[in-house]
């Protein structure tokens, strides 16, 4: 398949005047798989409705056929078309969290996406991106797209174009190319159908900020065999880099361990601490400081990406931070991505 790349970087604030604008719109209507930026990470795009596109999705990603998608709007008004029951206090969550980082699970209102999008379940998750770009392209194809990151299940995801013509060019019918995608996580996901709510996967939007508006956000238990995942990344190994990773954690100035040759040894660490390292390793920058979790966030996998690149490398280490509400995304995805490989310090 020939992979059209429609280059929309200089179109942040005006997608509407891009050229080929009605190529993309026509794209998505005929069943076509396009990749999309967001504020997370770049999605693999397709017509929710549409049951040929969905079954692509799955095949162009090498995804495990019970995972769910979350679909994307660009209006509230859009969710009366699929949803049923939304509880009003999931509402108001919405109206002040949308457009934005986090994904809502609501009730399905059966006989209208397709069914491979909820993979059998009576419940969709369902996000309104705050990126530019993906708004306009939203408003403009009037779809409800089902999107899940555009890379191959299990990778590292994509948050650049650049990630994502490595993993889709000849995968899919095209790819949006936008700038790098500003949070870096995978959206908030909050599993509205029962009351109390509950966090089915954290993200950027923590379980304080939650809170703040509706008293009563509890988190969920995550074991990865769960039988029937209710969302995106809770029971399959995600964001691994193809290199042996291991978390370290309060490993302080002095690595509790040596190696033979500090060469073939790639460290994803905060700028701040690069001189406690050993010299001849590798360094990839992930943040400034311990501190700069908003950094982290958004380099991560950009990071683990870079780590991929490095033809010489058999074993990377990367800086676990403590444990904390504003951490416990970022955390998240290190463990999945290190295969819970944790090193802990004295």
């Amino acid at each position: 398949m020939e992979t059209r790349i429609w280059d929309l970087s200089d179109y942040q604030s005006n997608v509407q005047d891009y050229p080929q604008l009605e190529e993309i719109i026509q794209c998505f209507n005929n069943g076509g798989l396009v990749c999309i930026p967001t504020e997370t990470v770049y999605g693999l795009g397709a017509n929710a409705y549409d049951d040929e596109a969905i079954t692509n999705v799955f095949k162009a990603k090498g995804r495990p056929q019970d995972n769910p998608l979350i679909v994307h709007i660009h209006d509230l008004s859009q969710l009366d078309a699929f949803t049923t029951s939304i509880h009003p206090e999931a509402r108001t969550l919405m109206k002040h969290l949308w457009p934005g980082p986090i994904s809502f699970i609501v009730p399905l209102k059966q006989g209208v996406l397709s069914e491979g999008v909820s993979r059998g379940l009576d419940s969709i998750a369902v996000r309104m991106p705050s990126d530019d770009v993906c708004r306009q392209i939203l408003k403009a194809v009037d779809l409800p797209i089902a999107a899940p990151s555009a890379n191959i299940s299990g990778r590292p995801s994509p948050t650049t174009f650049e990630h994502v013509y490595h993993d889709m060019d000849g995968r899919v019918d095209g790819i949006i190319r936008s700038i790098q995608s500003e949070a870096g996580l995978e959206s908030t996901v909050v599993d509205c159908r029962t009351f109390p709510f509950k966090i089915a996967r954290p993200g950027v939007i923590t379980k304080h900020m939650l809170n703040s508006i509706v008293s009563g956000c509890v988190d969920i238990n995550e074991p990865l065999s769960l039988e029937k995942p209710i969302a995106p990344g809770m029971k399959y190994k995600h964001y691994a880099p193809d290199v042996p990773l291991t978390i370290l954690l309060n490993a302080g100035s002095k690595l509790p361990f040596e190696m033979n040759d500090w060469q073939k040894v790639a460290f994803i660490y905060p700028e701040r601490l690069r001189d406690t390292l050993p010299q001849d390793a590798i360094f990839i920058p992930l943040c400034k400081d311990e501190t700069d979790i908003t950094g982290a966030n958004r380099n991560l996998y950009a990071s683990l990406h870079q780590l991929d690149a490095l033809p010489s490398i058999e074993q990377a280490f990367i800086y676990g931070f403590d444990g904390n509400e504003d951490n416990e995304a970022i955390m998240n995805r290190m463990e999945k991505a290190a295969n819970y490989n944790i090193i802990r310090g004295e």
